[in-house]
């Protein structure tokens, strides 16, 4: 399937909302990376916050102090949780279960 051909205008505003998108992203995780901001309680408002709910689950551990890609790695796998899933699609059971297993 070919992509739509847009208009400069078009591209402009896609460039400036995904611009926007990032923005907003690096400012969740470093919020999350100085402890202003916990895990769990970004995990409880992915759903309802679009720049939570599209990041990766992998992205938001990684933010966490003292855990790096090996550790969440293994925590992804302990709670049975997909790498590549955004906060937005776990399911309770699978949020209960990674938050669990950081404790």
């Amino acid at each position: 399937m070919a992509l739509p051909t847009l208009t400069p205008e078009q591209r402009a505003d896609a460039l400036a909302k995904a611009a926007e998108a990032r923005k907003a992203r690096s400012e969740l995780l470093a919020s999350i990376k100085s402890g202003k901001e916990s895990i769990d309680k970004v995990l409880k408002k992915a759903k309802e916050d679009k720049t939570i709910g599209k990041t990766k689950v992998t992205q938001l551990l990684k933010a966490v102090p003292g855990l790096g890609a090996v550790k969440v790695a293994a925590l992804l796998e302990q709670a049975g949780i997909d790498p590549d899933r955004r906060a937005a699609g776990l399911g309770e059971r699978q949020r209960e279960a990674l938050l669990e297993a950081l404790k």
